[in-house]
């Protein structure tokens, strides 16, 4: 075989063989990964697609309904939950940028800047990780508590005239979309850091040879090679963020006026028991975000990333 490969020969018929084992060994390593989506991503998704068609059972009690092929249910909700659907990938859409703004500097202070001193490297991403050792429950109970009408934040405005005496600051768009960004900035910042940590610093000082200032040199060097992380982090970020319900949610940040898609699945789902409009609204959610992520990473060239 070998010197056959080495010559150029064709290779023998004792290959085809070893190419049908190495092939089944593949096939048998795949099945466990195949059966797990398969079982508890394509099956749940066949399922609510099935939901959403389906028609109340004639004569039947609160929550029961038939198989049919009611596709009025989508027209239905997005008439009566357009400003949901609005707010929720305008809500998302903010606070991605503002994890952004703030994660970018951030990442780029701990990864070249602080690049050389991985204690410090080390200690800085362990308080940016460090909400995750926390509930995101109890993360967002604690904003609702220091954003509130009694809270430290809320007296310290009103005592210099910034807040009005009868304004509030939970139950807001501010407090939601606050609360948003707070809890996914961890998710913008370490693709962020993994793509610059990485960044040869050389690239960064042939910028300032050739005479460009630091502006310059930001945008036309360090922006396009951190552009993966950007992509990367802005995808964790406004996926979760647009089928969120808990910042939303009058129980935390927000208000009636403030709810979000996942708000309106939920209250279908667990409340009002109408299961093919909470199906629907999921796909259409669904729907829609691949439709933004295909088009945004397509856009930004890096389809590899898909």
């Amino acid at each position: 075989m070998a010197l056959a490969a080495f010559t150029g020969a064709p290779p023998t018929q004792d290959a085809e063989p070893a190419v049908r084992r190495k092939s089944g060994i593949a096939l048998v390593l795949l099945l466990p990964g195949v059966a797990y989506l398969v079982l508890f991503f394509l099956t749940p998704l066949v399922s609510l697609i099935i939901t959403s068609f389906q028609t109340p059972v004639p004569d039947g009690d609160i929550g029961q309904y038939q198989a049919a092929f009611q596709w009025t249910n989508y027209t239905d909700a997005i008439s009566e939950y357009w400003p949901q659907i609005i707010r929720s990938f305008a809500y998302a859409l903010i606070a991605t940028a503002a994890a952004l703004v703030i994660s970018y500097p951030l990442a780029y202070f701990i990864g070249v800047k602080m690049r050389g001193r991985p204690l410090v490297q080390n200690l800085l991403m362990t308080l940016v990780i460090a909400p995750f050792f926390i509930s995101f429950l109890l993360r967002t109970l604690a904003w609702k508590s220091i954003l509130s009408d009694d809270g430290v934040v809320a007296s310290a405005l009103r005592a210099i005239s910034v807040l009005p005496p009868d304004a509030h600051i939970t139950g807001t768009p501010f407090s939601v979309i606050f609360g948003l960004t707070y809890n996914f900035i961890p998710f913008m910042t370490l693709p962020l850091y993994a793509t610059l940590e990485r960044l040869d610093v050389r690239l960064l000082e042939a910028g300032q040879d050739l005479y460009a200032n630091a502006w310059t040199t930001f945008r036309k060097v360090t922006v396009p090679l951190s552009l993966p992380g950007i992509v990367s982090g802005t995808l964790l970020t406004f996926i979760p963020a647009a089928g969120d319900y808990i910042n939303a949610s009058q129980d935390f940040l927000g208000a009636a006026d403030t709810s979000m898609m996942g708000n309106v699945i939920e209250s279908n789902f667990l409340v009002l028991q109408n299961y093919p409009a909470a199906a629907a609204m999921s796909v259409i959610l669904m729907a829609v975000i691949l439709l933004i992520v295909g088009l945004y990473v397509r856009r930004s060239g890096t389809e590899d990333l898909l």
